[in-house]
């Protein structure tokens, strides 16, 4: 036996619903209701919840039979696929996909022994708020977004979101579990409410946080006034007197300098709309939860927007972002890194959005198609060099249908065949079928 764990190594469990044999072959990990094995059926792997005795409940066994009817929001989440029993154990588990090794935690960010870039980290914002909205357009309630519940991939930002087991219908009375310390919604903290989408939309707004700020966006200046950081103190900060750390109106609960440094450098480096989205999160969204809150839809939107706005620095290579709101023109800004001027590249507007092309750019369906919004299955268009000329760049054409160049004092528009490259240049409009894009530098 594995030590700490309740299965040995090469024990057989019985799948539900086929009465298939699987075998243990190795102990994950514990956790609060139960541990996590890998398993083999057959010659294919699985991970199984195996419930601790007290948490394995005849009403836990029907919430994840419901779960496994119902079925996963989508390929993100890993569902309960299956119950599984053992002979002479009393308790039982339920199977789930296995979890790549390319996946951390967020811990790992938190530690620093990641460090994604930002185009990974706004793919995995984005993957978190369509994920959460097709759980909660299913009328589920998630109970418990943490850290413990994400992983990542820190190369592409691809996210899987685990411990399903505890997901009921949204307003189940006395159902789940009420959340982790620092992530739960105000009200609950104070013991005004219970867990349910419009607190998992605020738990959804901390993650958020910390997945770029890497700092919680209530502790500033009053946590450190706290000597006694007992249950106390930490429902006065999170539940009766929660205070942004960059409430434009209040600044009782700033971040200090040689404190909270990490929140003070990485706070001026996103574009404006992502930083007044934070502060609606954590001003109105506190003040009126039941309209004041970012929704899952906004969080969608403003993750796309910013990863289309990434803008490399010259000198260092240092993601930046093109904010459209601030003062930057094609001059550029200040590198965050190197403290040095960077040049905007040529950008495509394409309805109401902007994207920028650098030269790692590639255009999907989302950005030229609004019958296919959030398409970012295969991409229609990438940014491609001159062959003979380094100094050219182009935007080459990945479909199976031509597009047509309309260039500046040309009468007539070129064909752009598949595989070919429409030039890059100031004003020239590229007609994809869909929509038109408008070059610009």
């Amino acid at each position: 036996m594995n030590h700490g764990s309740i299965l040995r190594t090469g024990q057989l469990v019985q799948a539900k619903s086929n009465a298939a044999a699987c075998e243990v072959v190795e102990f994950i990990g514990g956790g609060a209701q139960g541990e996590v094995y890998r398993l083999r059926m057959g010659s294919s792997e699985f991970a199984l919840k195996w419930y601790y005795p007290a948490a394995a409940t005849s009403r836990q066994s029907s919430m994840i039979e419901n779960l496994i009817r119902k079925g996963p929001p989508n390929q993100r989440f890993l569902w309960p696929l299956d119950l599984a029993t053992a002979a002479g154990l009393p308790a039982f588990g339920y199977l789930m996909a296995l979890r790549e090794p390319r996946y951390r935690g967020l811990v790992d960010l938190m530690k620093r022994r990641i460090d994604p870039s930002f185009h990974a980290l706004t793919t995995a914002g984005f993957q978190l708020a369509d994920s959460f909205l097709q759980l909660h357009s299913k009328g589920l309630c998630y109970h418990d977004i943490s850290f413990g519940n994400l992983f990542l991939d820190p190369a592409s930002g691809e996210i899987l979101i685990c411990d399903n087991d505890n997901v009921t219908v949204d307003g189940e009375p006395n159902a789940g579990v009420l959340g982790t310390p620092r992530f739960m919604a105000p009200e609950v903290v104070r013991g005004d409410a219970r867990p349910s989408i419009q607190t998992d939309v605020f738990s959804l707004a901390v993650l958020m946080f910390y997945l770029f700020v890497v700092h919680h966006p209530l502790e500033g200046k009053k946590e450190l006034a706290i000597h006694s950081f007992d249950l106390q103190a930490m429902n006065q900060l999170y539940g009766v007197e929660p205070v942004f750390i960059f409430d434009p109106a209040d600044r009782s609960n700033e971040p200090v300098p040689g404190y909270h440094d990490n929140a003070l450098l990485t706070w001026p480096i996103y574009p404006k709309f992502l930083r007044d989205l934070f502060t609606k999160a954590f001003t109105t969204g506190i003040s009126d939860p039941a309209h004041g809150r970012v929704r899952e839809g906004e969080w969608r939107v403003a993750m796309i927007r910013a990863r289309d706005s990434i803008v490399y620095c010259r000198h260092c290579g240092t993601e930046n972002f093109y904010d459209r709101e601030s003062a930057q023109t094609a001059e550029g800004g200040i590198c965050w890194s190197c403290q040095r001027r960077y040049r905007i590249p040529f950008r495509i507007r394409i309805g109401r959005n902007v994207v920028i092309l650098n030269h790692d750019t590639r255009l999907f369906p989302h950005h030229v198609d609004e019958q296919r919004p959030y398409d970012f299955t295969s991409p229609i268009a990438e940014v491609a060099r001159h062959p003979s000329d380094p100094d050219r760049w182009g935007l080459r054409n990945l479909t199976a249908q031509s597009w047509h160049l309309q260039i500046n004092g040309d009468p007539a528009p070129v064909e752009v065949a598949p595989g070919r490259t429409a030039a890059l240049s100031n004003g020239a409009r590229i007609n994809f079928g869909p929509s038109e894009g408008e070059i610009r530098n």
